[in-house]
């Protein structure tokens, strides 16, 4: 497995599909004393989702910050797409593996190569945000070493996806 920054060689790998995941449960999220706590709960029943296709171009994203790609061979297997902000973290987009190579630590491999390139363009760290119904998302934020920095309830009010949440993450290298 190899992981690098992706380059105009390099390119079509932004082209990597969505693929289903497993919704299994939620991270519940609250912060009744100044501290963030949570606690896991597992839907009854799994479902499936895939998030809609990006329509990535090189050129934008390396406007605004750059994108790490994982590589079985000349095969592209994972993608992370970060933007450089203004308050000194670089925001992780997008981060997704093929199925069929998940579980493998690729995104963790993915996050560490970035946290290089990030330091190198003056970041203090990494910045994400997590749908709350995506407990593998959320326990992996959270095994990486991320801290729950705040909870959005509102962000779905006026979509299909109503009462669901957002989690934001912080990771300060």
């Amino acid at each position: 497995m190899k992981i690098e920054l992706v380059t105009e060689e390099t390119k079509d790998c932004l082209k990597l599909p969505n693929e289903t995941f497993q919704l299994f449960g939620e991270l519940v999220v609250t912060k009744p004393n100044d501290k963030w706590e949570y606690h896991e709960k597992y839907f009854n029943e799994p479902k499936e989702k895939v998030f809609p296709e990006e329509n990535y171009s090189f050129e934008t994203i390396n406007e605004n910050g750059f994108a790490v790609a994982a590589f079985d061979q000349d095969q592209c297997v994972g993608l992370a797409i970060f933007e450089t902000g203004w308050n000194k973290y670089c925001y992780l987009s997008d981060l997704k593996v093929n199925a069929n190579y998940r579980r493998s630590g690729i995104s963790k491999d993915m996050l560490d190569f970035a946290i290089t390139i990030a330091s190198k363009k003056n970041c203090k760290g990494l910045s994400t945000i997590a749908q709350a119904y995506n407990l593998a998302a959320n326990k992996f934020y959270l095994k990486y070493g991320f801290e729950i920095g705040g909870l959005d309830t509102r962000n779905y009010e006026f979509t299909s996806e109503r009462g669901n949440s957002d989690i934001y993450y912080y990771f300060n290298f």
